[in-house]
């Protein structure tokens, strides 16, 4: 089997493709676990509890 550059191509497309879709998968996962939803939370809700007003 020689190793040319379509093949190449075709198999980085193809690794590259199943690496982003892995990679979403975990950040999904990571994002939903419910364990961590108070986190989150506390990160969604820090901006409002500023109590400075806006910056000028």
């Amino acid at each position: 089997m020689e190793i040319t550059h379509d093949l190449l191509v075709g198999l980085a497309k193809s690794l590259g493709l199943f690496y982003l879709m892995a990679m979403f998968i975990a950040a999904a996962i990571y994002a939903f676990w419910p364990s961590l939803q108070g986190r989150f939370d506390r990160a969604a809700n820090s901006v409002l509890d500023d109590e400075d007003g806006p910056c000028r």
